[in-house]
């Protein structure tokens, strides 16, 4: 879910397990389903008699959800956002400034909402969930989020990514297996080197990929508890 670049499905596919994803964008011609998430947490979550169907009723138990849940509202860079101390902000009047805070406050509680929404529905359901997001300190999750993340990878290189971009994973009625694949064989890209990162609170698809190599790492690391030849260092 929220990942239509299809890094993951892919990756789940070599290895023998059927996958599909879900989005309300297209952009890579990868989206299996695309539709609305926010709009069919919202109504799973409403959890009413004869409430309308959603997604979520067509998820077993013994399927996995893997979500890409929006970080664009909840990472580190908007409390500088919210301190003025962004280049966005530095030739706008107070005034304006503040009428920017005031929508990206009410956005960002939204977004909180919408991911307190769709952790509980997968709680009540019982379905397996993993959810990604940066990680940092000051990061809003990391902050005031009543769950806590199960794994955090300080260093996504190390696993054949081409970020550093330290990243935290929720598990939600699972839990993750062990491992450690060393893979570290790309150019490092940076965060702020991609395109379109330089624009406020705007999350671009470029600063957001995963390499195929981290994804099939961490499936094999984390979910599966498959130890890989020539390339896994210890499994514990």
């Amino acid at each position: 879910m929220f990942e239509q670049s299809g890094t993951f499905k892919q990756e789940f596919i070599k290895l023998g397990i059927p996958a599909i994803d879900l989005d309300i964008q297209n952009n890579f011609g990868q989206t299996d389903m695309q539709i609305d998430l926010f709009e069919q947490i919202e109504k799973a979550y409403k959890h009413t008699q004869g409430a309308e169907h959603t997604i979520f009723d067509d998820i077993t138990e013994d399927d996995l959800i893997m979500a890409f849940f929006p970080c664009i509202y909840f990472c580190e860079a908007n409390v500088r956002l919210f301190r003025f101390e962004d280049a966005t902000h530095k030739n706008q009047t107070h005034e304006r400034a503040i009428a920017d805070m005031l929508e990206r406050s009410r956005n960002r509680q939204y977004f909180f909402e919408i991911a307190l929404k769709f952790f509980c529905v997968c709680e009540r359901k019982n379905l397996r969930l993993i959810v990604e997001n940066p990680y940092h300190p000051t990061h809003y999750l990391v902050q005031f989020f009543p769950y806590r993340a199960k794994i955090i990878e300080k260093n996504r290189r190390l696993r054949g990514d081409y970020f550093t971009k330290p990243t935290q994973f929720f598990f939600v009625n699972c839990e993750p297996t062990h491992g450690m694949t060393i893979y570290e064989d790309k150019k490092q890209m940076t965060v702020w080197g991609a395109k379109g990162s330089k624009q406020a609170g705007l999350c671009s698809e470029e600063r957001s990929m995963i390499s195929p190599d981290y994804a099939r790492n961490f499936i094999c690391d984390f979910i599966l508890g498959k130890e890989q030849k020539l390339t896994q260092l210890s499994l514990f």
